[in-house]
């Protein structure tokens, strides 16, 4: 029985991809709602008119009086609360709410939340496939593929779901098996005031978790007011009690589980100190859920990465070229630079730039100076990060991606590898990252 009283109306605000999922679900329990968006022509549009020609849709500036028809709004992750007419809305008693609280409310299985400012789709893919290798009957996604909603059925065993901060801002309590915030650092500032107000939303996750998975070398992911539920830990350090993280013994490093070695890290097949971080989450949150070591190492064994993270393209001239198009903020491309900056001999040749969203780029000083041979700038904001590096290695400015390729050919040295690491969005030069990241494979493989 679905947990929703259905002599109630709604509005859907949002017709994207998660919206979609929300009429689907609210038209399959006969529930009254209707839809608005900001957007004249939102992308879902026609498909709604297709398949629910009775409901009634309004596009264009929100209006406060018709929204204040509703018990209660299901907001869409890509429109802030902050937008006057919601604020408007909930000053005169309309609930705000969204898709991931109705699925929480709706879940019958548990519930692997997964949220942070870099790694989630990693590591939520790796728990999925370490609870399928366990024979769970699992599903998979959120922000991460397939909206939540869509993913509702009485046969699913385990959910295990990546989250946004603006997801988990319309969250009021998911209520998760295991639920952790894998990293901290800033995204989206132009949609927060500041660091803060984006640490709380993603702490929204720890709401109701009956266990948390905490990374012990980032104290912005502990939750902030403890629940007193049971605590894991990942890290880089060597693990104590509850505690994932890396031994070394007689020159072999492995990924370890309190006192106790698990596998040798040169048997994973992703490359980077960020990526065995990753390896070792998925472990906790894993272990927490009750996934057996044998069918976790398992899949690690076997886990290739996923395309546009720190993704191995080729090597030519001696030279390692790495996709990490995915790197939209600052947080993730530090973590590729200094991943494999200490995982090898060369220098990086670093290409970075891009639609910055408001970030500040001092934090790449450090381990640029430290990891890169030099850096190759393109893009909206390339100025912002120039004067954010200063002299810490050579710069070159370019116009374009191919440029940006061929002059980090000429700059490499064999041992060295270029990565695409941009520390910035995509939207002023490409679709979307994943655009950048095919383009500069493409390239790359061309060079030969």
């Amino acid at each position: 029985m679905s947990l929703i009283a259905s002599d109630h109306f709604r509005i859907v605000v949002g017709l994207g991809k998660s919206g979609m999922s929300l009429v689907r679900f609210l038209a399959q329990r006969g529930v009254s709602f209707a839809v608005a968006d900001t957007r004249e022509n939102p992308p879902e549009l026609a498909t709604l008119r297709r398949d629910y020609p009775q409901v009634e849709v309004r596009c264009g500036e929100l209006d406060v009086d018709f929204l204040c028809r509703a018990d209660e709004l299901y907001v869409s992750p890509g429109l802030a609360l902050a937008t006057p007419a919601l604020q408007a809305a909930a000053a005169r008693g309309v609930k705000l709410s969204g898709d991931i609280d109705l699925f929480a409310r709706n879940a019958k299985a548990p519930i692997v939340a997964i949220s942070g400012s870099n790694a989630k789709s990693t590591v939520t893919t790796l728990v999925g496939e370490m609870a399928a290798a366990a024979g769970k009957r699992v599903a998979v996604g959120g922000n991460l593929g397939t909206p939540a909603l869509d993913l509702l059925s009485d046969e699913i065993e385990l959910y295990v779901m990546e989250l946004s901060s603006f997801q988990l801002e319309t969250t009021n309590q998911l209520g998760a098996e295991v639920a952790t915030v894998l990293n901290v650092s800033e995204d989206h500032m132009d949609r927060y005031s500041g660091l803060p107000a984006y640490h709380l939303a993603k702490h929204r996750i720890f709401r109701g978790a009956r266990q948390v998975v905490v990374n012990r070398q980032d104290a912005l992911t502990r939750p902030l007011m403890s629940e007193g539920q049971p605590c894991w830990t990942f890290g880089l350090s060597a693990p104590d009690f509850k505690a994932f993280g890396l031994r070394e013994e007689n020159g072999e490093k492995y990924l370890a589980f309190e006192f106790q070695n698990l596998m040798p890290v040169r048997e994973l097949k992703v490359r980077g100190a960020h990526n065995q971080a990753n390896a070792l989450a998925a472990l906790a949150l894993g272990h927490a859920v009750g996934l057996p070591f044998d069918a976790m190492l398992a899949s690690l064994r076997n886990f290739t990465g996923l395309e546009h993270r720190c993704q191995w393209v080729r090597e030519l001239d001696g030279v390692s070229y790495y996709n990490d198009s995915k790197a939209t903020n600052v947080g993730a491309a530090l973590a590729a630079i200094e991943g494999l900056g200490m995982d090898m001999d060369g220098k990086l040749v670093l290409i970075a730039g891009g639609d910055g969203k408001g970030a500040d780029f001092s934090g790449l000083h450090d381990s640029v100076a430290k990891y890169c041979r030099a850096v190759v700038l393109m893009g909206r904001d390339a100025g912002l990060i120039a004067d954010a590096l200063g002299d810490t290695v050579p710069q070159v400015r370019v116009a374009s991606l191919d440029e940006a390729i061929a002059q980090s050919r000429t700059l490499a040295q064999p041992g060295d590898a270029v990565l695409l690491s941009p520390a910035c969005a995509s939207f002023d030069m490409f679709k979307n990252y994943e655009e950048r990241g095919q383009l500069f494979a493409r390239a790359v493989e061309v060079l030969a």
